[in-house]
């Protein structure tokens, strides 16, 4: 029951600190640039109480106990001597109104490269490696230690490693007593034979050994095997090394949540479907849940992760997003006067109103995941 709490409370802790720091990169934009910040709302409306007033600004707090926002001078008015008065939004110049817009997806990447940084030095953590051949380039230049495992992925129904015993997700040590570290030596040492023996590893950490005898048909045993790292860790690093391997995961990360939008739009598009790996707030929160029982450092790994994962978002040149504003700033310096007003409202309104329906559906997904 603790343990359910406390990751309730890592949850909402996490989306907060992550939306508010978010905000604060707009707010301190804001106040650099002379544009009015009329509130500055910790949790979302309905309003609880103003906690206090400064500098023009009231700092408010919300019954909705999740993230914040900042509301600008100007920036929901549709008058447009109104929208362009002093202090507003639209009166800053192009590039300050630019800083403004992209200072939130800045911090929220400053804050990425913070808790990676404190990761690799600190926590040790392994970098992201988006295929094998990278990882064991990694592990040869002495980035990282590597033992490379054969680990079996499935096993074919009715066949000969599924008569003989054979487990789903044990770890093949060695055919004949020929150690196997790759599953291409599989093939090579079943090779015209019509037996194998298979020392297996298996049950928790691989700690357990089964030997069983495996009938061959044209060399093959009927499962489908793939590369495992039984040993994967990182040496200490120092400081520099650190700022280097947080900078280079960011790109790693952020490639790859572009990658994965990517991949949710052409399975809407195709199928009405949500693909596996694409989460919502229900998975957030399972993984948060999974990675307060696994430790601090694990948390820490996933906050800046989303961290990565809301700047790549946020700065995508979408209506309602961040990147979808600085568009409409960008085409009024190309056509040099204002967009129509009432036409980028309803943009950003229809953006709004689409990112909320994908999130209800990318929600509904992962509840049906849950059973």
């Amino acid at each position: 029951m603790f343990t359910v709490l406390l990751s309730a409370v890592a949850f909402l802790l996490l989306l907060s600190v992550l939306i508010l720091i978010h905000e604060f990169g707009h707010f301190a934009a804001a106040r650099k640039a002379g544009v009015t910040v009329e509130e500055f709302g910790f949790g979302l409306p309905p309003l609880a109480r103003t906690l206090f007033k400064k500098g023009g600004t009231r700092f408010s707090l919300n019954w909705i106990p999740f993230g914040g926002f900042v509301r600008l001078k100007g920036e929901n008015a549709m008058d447009d001597r109104e929208r362009r008065s002093k202090g507003s939004f639209a009166a800053a110049s192009v590039p300050a109104r630019v800083v403004i817009l992209v200072a939130g997806v800045f911090m929220n990447f400053a804050l990425a490269i913070v808790l990676l940084t404190v990761g690799f030095t600190l926590g040790r953590w392994v970098p992201t490696y988006v295929s094998l051949e990278d990882m064991q380039a990694a592990a040869d230049r002495g980035d990282i230690h590597l033992k490379l495992g054969v680990l079996v992925e499935s096993v074919v129904e009715g066949g000969n490693a599924a008569a003989a015993g054979v487990e789903v997700h044990s770890v093949i040590a060695a055919i004949d007593g020929v150690e196997v570290k790759h599953p291409s030596e599989v093939a090579s040492i079943q090779q015209g034979k019509t037996k194998a023996t298979y020392l297996l590893k298996t049950g928790s950490e691989f700690s357990e050994e089964k030997i069983v005898e495996v009938n061959l048909t044209e060399g093959k045993s009927g499962v489908i095997v793939t590369a495992y790292p039984l040993e994967l860790s990182a040496p200490r690093r120092g400081i520099f090394a650190a700022v280097g391997l947080a900078l280079r995961e960011s790109w790693v990360m952020m490639q790859q949540t572009v990658l994965g939008i990517g991949k949710l739009a052409m399975s809407l598009f195709t199928s009405g479907r949500v693909p596996e790996g694409i989460t919502g707030i229900v998975g957030i929160a399972q993984l948060t849940h999974a990675s307060v029982q696994e430790g601090f450092m694990t948390y820490l790994r996933l906050v800046a992760l989303l961290s990565l994962s809301l700047a790549a978002l946020n700065i995508l040149p979408f209506p309602a997003l961040d990147g979808g504003r600085l568009l409409f700033v960008l085409a009024e310096v190309v056509t040099r006067r204002p967009i129509n007003r009432r036409f980028e409202v309803t943009t950003n309104a229809v953006g709004f109103g689409f990112l909320i329906l994908l999130i209800g559906l990318i929600t509904y997904h992962d509840i049906v995941r849950l059973f």
